[in-house]
């Protein structure tokens, strides 16, 4: 086997193997510091630059080391790409027959029990959802793999498959009649044969959370664990630390237990009376808010004397609920599953209502049907830092945004990885040559009115100048609308926004498109690789601080004040700054784009703490003057024809 620097070197292995390779000294650098945290069993945390390579640099040590490895990636898209592209690039490249596989969660693999359980009974469903079972069933009698990702016929939100796959809730595990020709569980003996698995950093931590040693059912045990997108990984793992429950899940509950009663046990009318009972009563929760959904503060819903009482009443019932349950276990799996799953949700909804805890954020949030009651702990850093202690395994963090002020510490605070070694890798990218950064003049107060016209008016210039290969980024869904709505009258470009079809379809339809120009919030700040003359301006609205509402952020800076730390120091601007960072990556993906990142935000001139923002932006050219900014996009064009 070749060593990690015979493999990146000018007539190494990947460039012999791969069309178009070029050795980056960065990329090397940073596969030297994996294969050393393989070896020192030891953790890592690499800021590498958009361009440096990174997912070869970790990729090329892993395979080549005789350890077992797991790679998380952020999204299942990234997931998908990492096992389908790169992953079969570098084997080849290396001559490596390490087995890999691919595993997601097990609501991404269809339920054979599950669907049977629903062909069943279809008088529950509605027409819409009918028909996509029909398709679903059509599917299943060809799939190998059982992965809902193959079905491209229905949308990815589908209605259909809550019916069709399982959860950790209702899944009856070996008591289930399926169990031997189980995807999830093919999937996952697959997993654990495999030397290098791929996951989704969602899966990682929702295993994680079954069991505090080791890992829980699905992750088998490895020797390396490399975080791809790791700036992602303090606000997920928050999640997994802590404890929800919902009335969607309770719903749920109550459907499949009308289900039970109608297929199996048609002599417990009791079964389904409660169900409804408790559906309803949960429902009615959801009546206390406004229509369109929210966030806040569950220790203050709980002094309103309604949610109080409210609150009892579905206590009350859940408990009644409970009792019927009792009355009938072991006349059916399913029924015992269910009886399980009551446990629980009256275990959360204790754990949600118990005001006295410390160093815990308790939440509400609401969607148009549902609402979600949250425990989430102000800090994982310790329960963190005793996990990744034992056993010793080599453990790599990176991302192309970790670092804040020139520094790891933020990162490394959150995740309590007080010892880890450290790598900053700059990008390979000319940014002087190739990109324009430009914080126009005389722009008002971002919180003042006549913001809205000002962001119109520049971004009217900007998408004029670039012929529409634009994208405006939006810190809130209220401006993405207006200046969407403002947008159709002033301008012929096809105007693309967020929300209005999915994500990869906005994207298909944008590349597609000669001179579309796309308007987004948070899904589109990271995680969007258009590159070329596709994309050549991309404005942002405004600093992207996180809503000063939004609980959890209150709690964490309350417990920092408390703790005589500087919450909007320590807090707002560390987020602030990676979240810019990534929208900012937006712009330069490759080494012969170009473009103009325009920031309509007075404060990263105007504020002392604005110089931290803009130290961390690549060094491309800087403006004050939009018209800088509006002829570098017409040279852009003209070098283009």
């Amino acid at each position: 086997m070749p060593t990690i620097k015979q493999a990146f070197a000018k007539q190494g292995y990947l460039s012999e193997a791969i069309d178009g390779f070029i050795p980056r000294q960065a990329q090397t650098d940073m596969a030297v510091a994996v294969g050393r945290a393989i070896s020192t069993r030891t953790a890592l945390v690499v800021e590498a630059g958009t361009g440096t390579g990174k997912t070869f640099a970790y990729l090329v040590p892993a395979l080549l080391s005789d350890k077992k490895a797991i790679i998380s990636t952020g999204t299942k898209n990234l997931q998908e790409q990492l096992f389908h592209r790169d992953l079969p690039l570098v084997k080849q490249a290396l001559d490596s027959n390490k087995q890999v596989a691919l595993l997601k969660g097990r609501s991404n693999y269809l339920c054979l029990h599950r669907l049977q359980q629903h062909s069943s009974s279809t008088t529950l469903l509605e027409k819409n959802t009918l028909a996509e079972l029909t398709q679903v069933r059509q599917w299943a009698n060809s799939t190998k793999s059982g992965d809902i990702g193959e079905l491209k016929t229905i949308p990815e939100d589908a209605r259909v498959l809550p019916f069709v796959t399982s959860t950790i809730d209702n899944c009856l595990g070996k008591d289930c009649p399926d169990y031997e020709d189980c995807y999830m569980i093919k999937a996952r003996a697959k997993a654990l044969a495999a030397d290098l698995v791929v996951v989704n950093h969602h899966l990682f931590f929702a295993d994680m959370a079954l069991k505090d040693t080791g890992f829980g059912e699905l992750i088998p045990e490895a020797d390396l664990i490399v975080f791809d997108e790791a700036h992602q990984i303090p606000d997920i793992a928050s999640q997994y630390f802590g404890e929800s429950v919902s009335t969607r899940q309770i719903a749920d509950m109550c459907r499949d237990t009308d289900i039970v009663y109608r297929t199996s046990l048609k002599d417990a009318e009791q079964l389904s009376k409660m169900a409804d009972k408790l559906k309803m009563v949960s429902a009615d929760l959801r009546i206390f808010y406004p229509e369109q959904p929210q966030k806040g503060n569950w220790r203050e819903q709980l002094n309103r004397p309604e949610i109080s009482t409210q609150m009892s009443r579905l206590s009350d019932t859940l408990e009644q609920f409970y009792a019927v349950l009792k009355l009938h276990l072991g006349r059916d799996k399913d029924l015992d599953t269910i009886f399980e799953r009551c446990i629980k949700v009256r275990s959360n909804l204790k754990v949600v209502n118990d005001v006295q805890q410390q160093g815990v954020s308790l939440w509400y949030e609401t969607t148009p049907r549902h609402i979600t009651l949250h425990l989430t702990p102000l800090s994982i850093a310790q329960k963190f830092a005793d996990f990744i202690a034992e056993p010793k395994r080599g453990w790599v963090f990176t991302s192309a945004t970790l670092m804040v002020d020139g520094g790891f510490s933020h990162f490394t605070r959150q995740m309590g990885l007080n010892g880890a070694d450290t790598l900053s890798l700059g990008s390979p990218f000319d940014y002087p040559q190739q990109a324009m950064l430009c914080v126009p003049r005389f722009l008002p107060e971002p919180s003042s009115r006549d913001m809205k016209n000002v962001l119109l008016e520049i971004a009217i210039k900007l998408i004029n100048a670039s012929r529409g290969r634009c994208f405006l980024l939006f810190t809130s869904h209220a401006m993405l609308r207006q200046i969407a709505a403002l947008l159709e009258d002033k301008i012929d470009n096809p105007i693309l926004v967020q929300g209005s079809t999915s994500k990869r379809a906005l994207l298909d339809t944008y590349v597609q498109s000669e001179n579309a120009v796309l308007l987004g919030t948070g899904a589109f700040w990271e995680g969007v690789d258009v590159r070329g003359d596709d994309l050549t301006c991309v404005l942002i609205d405004k600093l992207p601080f996180a809503s000063p509402d939004d609980p959890l952020l209150q709690a964490r800076m309350e417990d920092c004040r408390k703790s005589g730390g500087n919450p909007f120091g320590q807090i707002q601007i560390p987020q602030a700054v990676i979240a810019l960072k990534q929208g900012a990556g937006r712009l330069i993906r490759d080494a012969s784009d170009k473009g103009v990142l325009v920031i309509c935000d007075n404060r990263l001139v105007t504020r002392d703490y604005g110089k931290i923002f803009l130290a961390s932006l690549p060094d491309m050219q800087r403006t004050r003057t939009l018209s800088n900014a509006l002829s570098f996009l017409e040279q852009i064009h003209q070098q283009e024809k």
